[in-house]
């Protein structure tokens, strides 16, 4: 049977201004099979906007059913940007990450955790004149970092190339969200981890 694969999220996962075809849980997919490993197409719980709790409530109501071969979980931007409390997202996190853990039928290293971009990089964030983002970000990725240490979940640092490469190329048209350029690089990343969770769930 075919590994499945669920993507849950916000904005980044759904992919907010880029093709279905461009959202990095899709092109991740498709690296994997180009590397001659099964992988389904992903199942995305994701929407634009989206906290902690608020992707909580989504996979409560659609309660995905089965085995994952592969689950990925990126999320918190929106706690920060609403700024909501660092220690709520703590609890929140590992609540979700335990769940997503669940979803692969126990086994952490079938989980991926993608650390959040920094949005401050964007012209968006420059037209309205946003500071200390950068600082921001760095707090909750360190909290969904040691989180994710301490449950032997592999973390996929996504953060680093989101301030290295700060062209027109990488945003969407709104100039806030990775442009299908972007998550290429975001599914790059990603791929070494994901082979070793497939290379067991096979």
């Amino acid at each position: 049977m075919m590994p499945r694969f669920l993507a849950l999220g916000d904005s980044y996962t759904i992919g907010e201004g880029v093709s279905p075809r461009e959202r990095w849980p899709v092109q991740l997919a498709a690296l994997l099979v180009d590397q001659g490993v099964p992988c389904a197409e992903p199942e995305i719980i994701a929407q634009t906007g989206w906290t902690t709790d608020e992707l909580a409530r989504a996979i409560a109501r659609v309660a995905p059913q089965g085995t994952f071969g592969l689950v990925s979980l990126l999320i918190g931007v929106n706690n920060q940007y609403r700024g909501r409390s660092r220690d709520e997202y703590g609890v929140q996190f590992a609540d979700m990450l335990r769940q997503a853990i669940t979803f692969a039928g126990g086994w952490p290293e079938r989980v991926l955790v993608l650390s959040i971009p920094d949005w401050g990089m964007t012209t968006f964030a420059a037209e309205r004149g946003a500071t200390g983002v950068g600082a921001d970000i760095d707090a909750f990725n360190a909290i969904n970092r040691e989180i994710s240490y301490a449950m032997s979940v592999p973390y996929v640092d996504i953060t680093s190339v989101s301030r290295e490469l700060t062209g027109a190329a990488m945003f969407a048209s709104d100039g806030l969200h990775p442009s299908g350029e972007m998550y290429t690089l975001w599914a790059e990343l990603a791929l070494p981890a994901a082979l070793a969770a497939l290379g067991d769930a096979r």
